[in-house]
């Protein structure tokens, strides 16, 4: 048996991503909801469909039928279209709370997407290396998908 001491840096994760979406606020909101539900895909291309109730206290979870599944977090917070936020243990079987903020800004050539991973608890290093690999091509789907689809409500 291995006994290592917790330290402040092996029990914290904070990820920070950005990118110009070139769509309207809208259409880059609706895209976020489409790419982190129904479209979600693992980052080999792999279909891994989520439900995401859009509202507060709303759930994010993987249903694989007859009563399975993998519960990943709930709606902290929504406020269409500039917000979505989502606690819970995300992907991780460990004892870790997550948080995941999506903050939509308007900008002069579309939207701007600022994401912001935090977790608090026992993550993984093979799981902490592999995030920027998961969020970065949910984030790239995002925007092609919002380009694709630039109408706005």
């Amino acid at each position: 048996m291995t006994l290592t001491m917790p330290t402040l840096e092996n029990l914290t994760l904070n990820l920070t991503e950005e990118i110009q979406v070139n769509a309207p606020l809208d259409a880059a909101f609706d895209a976020l909801l489409e790419q982190i539900g129904p479209a979600n895909e693992t980052p080999d291309g792999t279909p891994l469909p989520m439900t995401i109730e859009a509202w507060p206290g709303g759930r994010w979870f993987r249903d694989l039928g007859q009563d399975n599944g993998h519960f990943w977090g709930h709606v902290q917070a929504i406020k269409r279209p500039a917000l979505l936020e989502i606690t819970g243990p995300l992907f991780m079987s460990t004892a870790v709370v997550s948080n995941v903020q999506y903050r939509l800004k308007e900008v002069n050539e579309g939207t701007l997407i600022t994401f912001r991973h935090t977790a608090f608890g026992f993550v993984p290093d093979e799981v902490r290396e592999g995030l920027g690999r998961g969020w970065t091509p949910l984030l790239e789907r995002v925007r092609k998908h919002a380009e694709a689809h630039r109408t706005t409500r």
